[in-house]
């Protein structure tokens, strides 16, 4: 079947050649998404349990193919369950493909439909409100984690955790991708205290702060104006007009995907 060349017993095919070609970008490509952590000496290792796996059996040392087949199997698990961040971020960087940008921006585009619904009921209502849109940093680590909620993102989710009878209300919301993460959060709060002659609240000065420190967009619905305001690289954008949010939001938000 289209034999290109024979190396001892082995008969290399063109489907066998692309086969091997594929396996190997694969591998270059998860090297290098893992160059520069702990996790890629692990990477090696299974890799070199697999090729050995190959040649036993292909010279059918049942035996040995049997303990390097379990072996790999336990090597894989662990592998799973000490490097999630790592595969995180690999499975972050697949995404990032353009094959897969039109789903993705499908999905944010749904969750800040849900996320404008909420701000504009909110400010109508004159509920503050503080949410935070987490980017390529962990914004837990620079935040009080509040309460683990981990659900996806709903207009409804997030106007029950703002009402003032919630004991959820204080702090602020962080989402990741379409995912609420985590509800009650305590933002660092910024030595500025006034912005373009206007005093900053708690929840400006919040926001302020935590895009003073690292990577993110946060939402800002005023209690005392109602006004929907915008934090990000550390700068405010006041007083966003309701027609507009849903557009200013997407533009920034989706710039990355």
């Amino acid at each position: 079947m289209n034999q290109l060349f024979k190396i001892g017993f082995f008969s290399v095919t063109l489907i066998d050649f692309l086969d091997i070609l594929i396996v190997a970008g694969i591998i270059f490509w998860l090297y290098r998404a893992l160059k520069d952590t702990i996790a890629i000496q692990v990477l090696v290792g299974l890799v070199i349990l697999i090729g050995l796996q190959f040649f036993a059996e292909a010279i059918s040392l049942r035996s040995l193919n049997w303990i390097l087949k379990t072996i790999s199997t336990i090597w894989l698990l662990a592998f799973i369950i000490l490097f999630q961040p790592e595969i995180r971020k690999i499975l972050l960087l697949f995404t990032q493909n353009p094959i897969f940008s039109i789903f993705i921006k499908s999905k944010i585009s749904e969750m800040l439909e849900e996320v404008t619904d909420a701000a504009i009921e909110l400010s109508e209502k004159h509920i503050g409100a503080l949410i935070v849109f987490a980017r390529t940093q962990n914004v837990t680590m620079n935040t009080e984690i509040g309460i683990k909620i981990q659900a996806t993102v709903s207009t409804e989710l997030l106007i029950s955790i703002f009402n003032p009878k919630s004991p959820l209300h204080d702090g602020a919301v962080v989402l990741d991708n379409n995912m609420l993460m985590n509800a009650r959060c305590v933002l660092p709060l910024s030595t500025v205290t006034k912005f373009n002659g206007k005093n900053l609240g708690t929840r400006h000065r919040a926001a302020l702060g935590l895009v003073e420190q690292i990577d993110a967009l946060v939402l800002i619905v005023s209690e005392e104006t109602g006004w929907i305001s915008i934090a990000e690289k550390a700068n405010l954008e006041l007083n966003i007009p309701k027609e507009n949010l849903l557009v200013t939001l997407r533009n920034r938000l989706t710039a990355n995907h």
